[in-house]
């Protein structure tokens, strides 16, 4: 939805696409059920560590998914009214853009689908992590540069100009909501390195002596 809408605005300023505006009324009830669903997971987690519930689940949900809550809760307070109402119709390429965020979802899921099921070391996985450090990046970090320099494009101004010629609740927005994607991709980071790092210690030599070869591996020697 977000790049048909970006694709369709010639003039990032001016042009209307009725998508956005019906996608912007989509994502409310699912931010608000993504809440919901999350909280349903983490006690359903709790309960099979033989855990109680009560409040004191409810209050170490909060305290553990405390960015992800405020940043859903800012969206459907904030981002929502300011989309559907302040906007007045202008900037519907912008709004495409932001959309666009959610391509790296996909990845975070399905690597968080392969842990369950124990596959965090398998090609697969990796191959999930290049993905998602890939699509995150350009899609939640690069976004807000391109985003400024499109904008630049528009009026005629350099990229290191524009935020000095945009309101401060502008620029305020834009920090608002680009603080947390770096804070969730250094912990993708530091996932990707510790994850690494585990692989390769697990093929390094112990007591001087090689890592022991698989079984597969040996028969697929004795059959070449």
């Amino acid at each position: 939805a977000g790049y048909i809408v970006a694709s369709s605005c010639k003039d990032v300023i001016h042009d209307q696409h009725w998508l956005a505006a019906t996608y912007t009324r989509f994502a409310v009830p699912y931010f608000i059920y993504d809440i919901y669903a999350m909280y349903l997971c983490y006690e359903h987690k709790h309960k099979l560590k033989g855990h109680s519930g009560g409040w004191s689940l409810t209050r170490a949900y909060l305290y553990k998914e405390f960015l992800m809550i405020l940043h859903h809760v800012f969206m459907v307070a904030v981002c929502f009214p300011v989309s559907v109402l302040w906007r007045d119709g202008k900037g519907d390429f912008f709004l495409g853009c932001m959309l666009m965020a959610e391509v790296s979802t996909p990845f975070v899921c399905f690597g968080k689908i392969l842990i369950q099921y124990k596959k965090q070391h398998t090609l697969l996985h990796r191959v999930n992590g290049v993905l998602m450090l890939v699509t995150f990046f350009c899609c939640r970090l690069l976004l807000f540069p391109y985003m400024y320099w499109v904008y630049g494009q528009r009026v005629g101004l350099p990229l290191y100009r524009v935020p000095f010629n945009l309101s401060p609740e502008y620029n305020l927005g834009a920090a608002i909501l680009m603080a947390p994607q770096v804070y969730w991709f250094y912990l993708i980071c530091r996932r990707a390195y510790t994850l690494f790092r585990q692989s390769v210690l697990s093929q390094r030599p112990k007591n001087g002596h090689p890592a022991p070869v698989s079984t597969s591996a040996k028969e697929q020697d004795c059959s070449q």
